[in-house]
């Protein structure tokens, strides 16, 4: 061991050796956030609770919207809502992790349990059966529009007779089981296909293999005495697009004895509209979607009127058909969601797509023709789907007729509280 040396003038002390614990670093307990300290009065409140820290009427709350709850309330839970000021406001289905941890169902300081749900599809199944009276018309109709039904994350479409199910929701998936039985003995149907997106499922923690859909492929349906098949395997969304039918049925108006092009067609629906009930000369339909493609083929031999099926992407087709020198009487454009994501990015690669498609559709209708173009993109506002589409005819040196403004069929309601279930736009113009 080496002797100590002395230490030059004016060195400062020096530090005593230490324990290799002394000193360590012992954290503070973590400090209790604002929105998660109950407020005063709250031992009072109905239990399990959520307070909301801002006002809001919509039926869906998300994160930055919320405040306390209280320790019992679980995912999938009723819990009573109370505004910022601790009054009785509402009551909705739980589900903390979720990206919409609250769905406000009922709006009031009555206690409500899942006897209200009930309730609730018995208004829906009153609206579309007696007072829409839609099985005189179609055996395929919206049951349940979610929102607008005040069932948020449940939506229902009947297919004869069977139900096609998405749930968004793990409060509704919890019940689920019920409310179908509850539905099959009200509309007499006796299977359910049922779909839960994979992102959904995530987000909300449900199982989709909890609940297995029927066995179940395909399905027969009739709507204005058209007949289509409708395969679950292979289609979008519920299967048939529902909202469509009054805008199909519209179009056969202007269809006797001309030329029609669908961009975007689907499994049909515009095209055997033009054909079997307007009176087409000539129908092509157009789509990438080779299955679907496969299909429209199969609906149009079942109802034996003569279309041409195209397997093409509907902008390179438009392009080559202003190459040649091709056009149409009436052109339809129903192109899926171009507008998915709430970025800005998002809503101008949308924007771009939905301008291409609507300047090629005018430069192939002929001068006075009928163009119809509809968007399904809920975050693109009635208004600014009209001023793109306006946008897109001036940019060619064409101008437009509008003759009508359209949406989803009645069985598509809109509620008050949430004006975006408004979603599908239909505007029909004369081009020129």
């Amino acid at each position: 061991m080496l002797p100590d040396r002395p230490l030059p003038p004016g060195s400062p002390p020096p530090v005593p050796f230490a324990r290799p614990d002394a000193g360590r670093f012992t954290p503070e307990p973590p400090r209790q956030r604002a929105r998660d300290i109950p407020p005063p009065g709250s031992e009072n409140w109905n239990a399990p609770w959520v307070q909301m820290r801002t006002f809001s009427y919509q039926p869906a709350i998300f994160p930055a919207m919320m405040g306390p709850c209280s320790r019992d309330a679980k995912a999938g839970d009723w819990v009573t809502v109370y505004d910022k000021n601790g009054r009785p406001f509402g009551h909705g289905l739980w589900n903390p992790g979720a990206r919409v941890p609250l769905r406000v169902v009922h709006h009031g300081p009555d206690p409500v349990t899942d006897a209200y749900l009930f309730q609730l599809l018995d208004l829906a199944l009153d609206l579309r059966l007696r007072a829409l009276n839609l099985p005189a018309h179609t055996n395929a109709f919206r049951v349940v529009h979610s929102d607008a039904d005040s069932l948020s994350g449940l939506i229902v479409d009947c297919f004869a007779d069977v139900l096609s199910v998405q749930v968004h929701s793990y409060g509704i998936w919890k019940r689920l089981p019920a409310l179908l039985a509850h539905l099959h003995s009200k509309l007499g149907t006796k299977r359910a296909v049922i779909v839960v997106e994979p992102t959904v499922a995530r987000h909300e923690g449900i199982r989709p293999h909890e609940y297995r859909s029927d066995d179940v492929r395909a399905v027969r349906i009739h709507e204005h005495g058209i007949r289509y098949d409708i395969d679950f395997g292979s289609g979008h969304k519920t299967g048939f697009f529902c909202d469509q039918r009054e805008n199909r049925r519209r179009l056969a108006n202007w269809t006797k004895g001309k030329r029609v092009l669908d961009l975007c067609c689907y499994t049909g629906g515009f095209s055997l509209a033009a054909k079997v009930l307007g009176g087409a000369s000539e129908v092509v339909g157009v789509d990438l979607d080779e299955e679907a493609i496969a299909l429209a083929r199969r609906n149009s031999n079942l109802n034996q009127a003569r279309i041409e099926w195209t397997h093409c992407d509907a902008y390179s087709y438009a392009r080559q058909m202003r190459k040649d020198g091709k056009k149409f009487d009436v052109v339809i454009l129903d192109p899926p969601k171009l507008i998915d994501g709430r970025e800005e990015i998002d809503h101008e690669e949308g924007m771009v797509k939905y301008e291409d498609l609507n300047s090629l559709g005018m430069v192939v209708t002929e001068p006075g023709g009928l163009l119809v173009t509809c968007s399904c993109s809920g975050l693109l506002s009635a208004e600014d789907f009209e001023r793109m589409v306006i946008r897109s005819a001036h940019r060619i040196g064409r101008k437009l007729q509008f003759v009508d403004r359209t949406g989803a069929g009645e069985d598509h309601p809109v509620m008050s509280n949430c004006p975006e279930s408004r979603y599908l736009k239909v505007l029909w113009a004369r081009v020129f």
